[in-house]
């Protein structure tokens, strides 16, 4: 009967810093990847523009497989951590309309940032706790106090980056559940607006409508520009009432 073979010594420590190191190297390859390619010129407003009447013959044509293609693309921009969330949420309010959008969008942005917390709570918590910085610390004590109320906050007020969001809840501790509820229902708002943005600009150059000064006074896209603002507000407006309480 063969010997049975057990990895110890020098060969199980390589082993165990290959698994732990193998999330970070597929998130660093994917992004040096994005850039390398110039994939990044297709994450822009002329990109969109450009491309605006084939995608959205696609989204006619098939629409299922359109949708399931825009929520994965989605999924690896957050997941991987590029720049143009926000470019694909309006994108995507033009190719699906407002409420499509916010639902693709959402589930998207859910799984992508699942993705990176699963990551930094398995293999990656020092490497990335050490990256957080003094910024993990402010947090700590709202999410021990009510991790769902304090990341249904963080979601919703744009008080730190929403890369660094995805992260520190998982040095602390906070259970999945809790994370995927919180990140999908907190990111609703914002997503609403930019996909309103994305369909009011579609409905004014599907009306024969050109760009122009008189395009913000729409409420296609006045409504929307008006919901960013207050999203901007709201960090100073959450700083100011906890200072008063304070």
């Amino acid at each position: 009967m063969a010997a049975k073979t057990n990895l110890t010594g020098p060969d199980a420590g390589w082993g165990r810093r290959l698994r732990r190191f193998l999330p970070l190297g597929i998130l660093v390859l994917g992004l040096v990847l994005f850039f390398g390619l110039g994939l990044d010129r297709y994450l822009g407003l002329d990109a969109l523009r450009e491309h605006r009447q084939w995608l959205q013959e696609q989204v006619a044509a098939r629409p299922l497989i359109s949708g399931l293609a825009f929520v994965g693309v989605y999924a690896l921009v957050i997941a991987f951590s590029i720049p143009g969330g926000a470019v694909l949420t309006i994108a995507g309010g033009l190719m699906f309309g407002t409420i499509w959008a916010t639902l693709c969008a959402v589930v998207g942005a859910t799984l992508g940032a699942t993705t990176v917390f699963l990551a930094a709570r398995t293999a990656l918590s020092d490497l990335l706790r050490a990256k957080a910085g003094p910024a993990l610390r402010r947090m700590e004590d709202g999410f021990r106090e009510n991790a769902l109320n304090y990341l249904l906050v963080l979601r919703l007020i744009p008080l730190f980056p929403f890369w660094l969001v995805n992260l520190v809840p998982a040095f602390l501790g906070v259970p999945l559940r809790v994370y995927v509820l919180g990140t999908f229902i907190g990111i609703i708002p914002g997503t609403f607006v930019y996909a309103s943005l994305g369909n009011g600009l579609g409905a004014i150059l599907d009306a024969g409508g050109h760009p122009g000064l008189k395009i913000i006074f729409s409420p296609e896209i006045l409504i929307p520009i008006v919901g960013i603002a207050i999203l901007a507000l709201l960090p100073v407006i959450y700083k100011k009432i906890k200072a008063r309480k304070a």
